[in-house]
């Protein structure tokens, strides 16, 4: 299973019901945040979610709203006496940018690991899942990031039983493990099924439509995309920021047959999303108005 919650929904600037990028992920005891707006700290206290288990920090990109959160993340882990370390990934420029806001926050009892991004698309192989980036189109370097959690073929115990493959080594055999025993290489193949559908969830903001998108967001259980603009007279506007419209987010899910859309990212003009979905629901039918707070726990499909 895999936790999700739209931490802040709004860009630019936050507002008292509002605040700004952020998504927080959980999954088997780790727990992922994408973007560190403003406010971020206050919404997973008010989600009732902990501090401690994050491991990960990606960036899209380094515009005010998506990273000034991060000075005061630092300082609450510090200051709850975390010790392990803490991995942020995110475009070119990323230890030169966090130790610039590190001014703040000079001195953490725990060790920051930088990944930088490199090229259009790089994946990262995580605690039991992967973490892909993939470069969008804003008007500075923006990566969207797709997570994706495999699925194992079911344990078949008459292969096992036939292969007499002592029972002990069944139970690693399951979880992937290879085994040695007696001189002899046991491979998960040996008693495993075909790989079942696992997850998929898919981020992106900041940006106009591309081609990346779609090809990374495909057949995504969750696709969480930017809607700055709903209104019908903000298209130009979109196309000259490189934002993006609820029309084209609708679009862009419709074309990568994702299962359902969430927008996130609102001007601060636009203070009630919903009075414009229905243009969206006309392209895409399960379409949603992100806002904070907004969860899913996302389940693996029953067999």
């Amino acid at each position: 299973m895999l936790d999700v919650c739209l931490l802040g929904s709004g860009g630019m600037m936050p507002l008292p019901y509002r605040w700004l990028t952020a998504l927080m992920l959980r999954y088997n005891g780790s727990s992922v945040l994408i973007d560190c707006g403003e406010g971020t700290q206050i919404a997973i206290k008010e989600k009732g979610w902990s501090f401690k288990p994050i491991d990960v920090i990606c960036f899209t990109h380094y515009h005010g709203d998506h990273i000034s959160g991060l000075p005061g993340l630092l300082l609450t882990m510090g200051n709850a006496d975390r010790q392990e370390p803490l991995t942020l990934i995110g475009p070119k420029g990323l230890e030169r940018v966090v130790t610039a806001l590190r001014v703040i926050a000079p001195e953490l009892p725990f060790e920051i690991r930088y990944k930088e991004i490199h090229g259009p698309e790089e994946t990262f192989e995580m605690d039991g899942y992967r973490l892909k980036a993939f470069r969008v189109n804003h008007n500075v370097l923006c990566y969207g990031y797709t997570i994706e959690i495999d699925r194992a073929g079911r344990f078949d115990a008459t292969r096992a039983k036939k292969q007499g493959i002592p029972l002990k080594l069944w139970n690693p055999l399951q979880k992937g493990q290879t085994m040695e025993f007696e001189g002899k290489i046991y491979t998960p193949d040996m008693v495993l099924g075909p790989a079942r559908r696992g997850l998929k969830l898919t981020y992106t903001t900041d940006t106009r439509p591309t081609k990346s998108i779609v090809e990374n967001a495909a057949g995504s259980d969750l696709f969480i995309c930017e809607g700055m603009y709903g209104e019908p007279d903000k298209e130009k506007k979109a196309v000259e920021y490189k934002h993006m419209t609820f029309k084209e987010a609708g679009r862009l899910a419709k074309e990568a047959e994702v299962k359902e859309l969430w927008l996130t990212h609102y001007s601060p003009s636009l203070t009630r999303p919903e009075e414009f979905m229905d243009s969206v629901r006309n392209i895409f039918p399960n379409a949603w108005p992100g806002k904070d707070g907004k969860s899913v726990d996302l389940t693996f499909e029953e067999d």
